[in-house]
């Protein structure tokens, strides 16, 4: 009786770690720039709670209370092809919650990047030979609330994925082949959610011309966790941190960047008017996704620090995930 009674504690507590982890799309907006008129499209990356930084070109396992990694593709970036970057750096530049500024200015958040850099990145993002800045666009690594909005989506994974994403990661080689239609931000996405649930994401061959758009990927995995309740799918937002920076633009897709920009619609509708009926009833049908629907604000500080968090109802029906990336109950929703 009493190795029966064991046996079942063990098992209770195999499943408790086997599921407390979660990764989540990160659905960045457009850069509120010059650069946003460029890339429409805007950026992704993938925050996960049970997997942390060695380095950023190594993962491990995270420690208890460690709020976990956020793994993002860039172009030109040390010929890497992925980086790892500890959640709040990530966000905010800095490695304490004290320290994130009430209100962000230019000068201050090139401060705190550039004090992150010397600390964590100077071997990966190292000075010009003449002491001068770096000139490869390093910048993108760390303070990602200071340019843009961020909308997370979010499923449950198991030790056991976490361990072989880890482990097929820091075996492979990490060299960039970076390609902007085929093998971009929203590929590397893709291609760890698929690692965690297979064909989970996928392109969209009509509204994205075959191209993978980061509002691709999270409408694909939004639909793909609707369907499996078991992975407590959930949506929540991270507001652009309060500041005198452009404020980030609103998220398009391939096809729906065409038909939402005048220079290019109106010639395609004056030439083939036919044609860019169909390219508009194909965006209706098939590329519309609202990233705003159901979001709920997340809470940064519980993430960081849940051992300080207060216990709240929604805490205690999570107990065991202490890095639960779900707002709680009584959080404000995005109107």
């Amino acid at each position: 009786m009493r190795i029966r009674v064991w046996a079942i504690i063990f098992v209770f507590a195999a499943l408790l770690a086997s599921a407390h982890a979660e990764a989540a799309l990160l659905l960045e907006e457009s850069l509120g720039s010059r650069y946003g008129d460029l890339t429409p499209t805007g950026h992704s990356a993938i925050y996960l709670t049970g997997v942390c930084a060695a380095s950023p070109t190594r993962l491990r396992r995270c420690e208890p209370g460690e709020p976990g990694v956020v793994l993002g593709r860039y172009h030109g970036l040390g010929g890497y092809d992925w980086i790892a970057i500890p959640l709040l750096p990530y966000l905010y530049a800095v490695e304490n919650m004290r320290d994130i500024p009430s209100f962000a200015d230019s000068h201050a958040v090139g401060v705190l990047r550039e004090t992150y850099r010397r600390n964590h990145l100077q071997w990966l993002v190292p000075e010009a030979g003449d002491g001068a800045e770096p000139t490869m666009p390093w910048w993108r690594l760390v303070g990602s609330a200071y340019d843009r909005r961020i909308y997370g989506f979010s499923i449950a994974t198991s030790s056991q994925q976490d361990d072989a994403l880890i482990e097929r990661f820091n075996a492979q080689g990490n060299k960039s082949h970076f390609n902007l239609l085929f093998h971009n931000c929203a590929d590397f996405s893709r291609a760890v959610l698929n690692d965690y649930y297979p064909h989970a994401v996928h392109r969209d061959l009509l509204a994205d011309a075959g191209i993978t758009t980061p509002k691709q990927v999270a409408r694909s995995l939004a639909a793909y966790g609707r369907k499996h309740p078991e992975l407590r799918y959930s949506s929540f937002v991270i507001p652009q941190a309060p500041g005198n920076l452009p404020r980030s633009r609103h998220l398009q897709g391939v096809l729906e960047a065409v038909l939402k920009t005048k220079k290019f619609v109106l010639p395609l509708a004056l030439l083939h008017p036919a044609f860019t009926g169909v390219l508009a009833a194909t965006y209706l049908t098939e590329g519309r996704f609202n990233p705003r629907r159901n979001a709920v604000v997340f809470d940064v500080a519980r993430a960081v620090q849940p051992a300080a968090a207060p216990a709240t109802p929604s805490m205690a029906a999570n107990s065991a995930s202490a890095t639960r990336i779900n707002a709680p109950a009584n959080s404000k929703r995005l109107e």
